[in-house]
Order: C-alpha cells, then structure tokens, then sequence
C-alpha cells in the first residue's frame, strides 16, 4: 500500500469550522501530507453541501473552496467499481453504503489511511486501509 491517504467529508468541513483546535490539526494534516492526499467526488459534493446548508460559508466561496480542493488534490470519481466495492464493504463491516463509498473509494486510489471522525478509530479495512480519527486523544 503506497502511503497516500483520505480525509472523509467531516475532516475537511472542521478545516472552515468556528473550532479552533480542530480546524488547526486538519490544517497541520494537510500540510504535512499535502502530497499524499486523495479526495472523492462525493466527498467534494459532501463537503459543498455542509458548507452551504450548515451556513458555515455561502456559496460562492463553498464553489471556491470545492473547485480549489479538486484543483489541489487527484479527484476520485464514483464508477461502477467504487460501487461494487462499496456494496461488498458494507455486506462486511455493516457501514452505511455512503460511509462505503468513502472507504471504497480510499482503497481504490490505494490509500493506506483514511481519517474520519465517523468511522471506527483503528479499524483495518481489507487488510490495507486503517482508519484514524485525527482528534482521538494518544
């Protein structure tokens, strides 16, 4: 597994969030892995949507913010593979099919960690992908 990793939706939306540790840690994450970082289309779409309905931004500066993420980083977009990946993970780990998508996609682009807030802390995905919650106390 190549050291690329994925942030889900909730990681990047903390980077434009009112909380100051957590929007500071996702930033050092990004800086510090600038290179290795993967993103999804769903998780773009995902994170325009939070974005403008939460009013944590308006829209046009959620399109800004999407159209300069897509622009920064390789883009993953949901194909018939994603979904049948998808389908089997959820069969096997009992996640939602969205949550699915996130980890189906992370595996695709061979990512070897993918931090959410949401999913299992530590949790090892097919053997190759280990999820870690960048705000879970050492």
């Amino acid at each position: 597994m190549i050291d690329r990793i994925f942030l889900d939706t909730n990681i990047w939306v903390y980077l434009f969030s009112d909380d100051e540790e957590k929007r500071k840690s996702v930033s050092d994450l990004i800086r510090d892995n600038f290179k290795k970082i993967h993103v999804s289309s769903q998780v773009l779409g995902e994170l325009f949507n939070v974005l403008t309905k939460k009013k944590i931004t308006g829209i046009e500066k959620a399109q800004e913010i999407v159209f300069r993420i897509s622009d920064d980083f390789p883009v993953i977009p949901i194909d018939k593979e994603i979904v049948k990946k998808a389908v089997e993970l959820k069969l096997r780990y009992g996640y939602s099919y969205w949550d699915s998508v996130i980890l189906a996609s992370a595996l695709i682009c061979q990512c070897a960690i993918c931090y959410s807030e949401d999913l299992q802390h530590s949790q090892l995905i097919d053997e190759r992908l280990k999820i870690l919650n960048p705000f879970e106390k050492k």
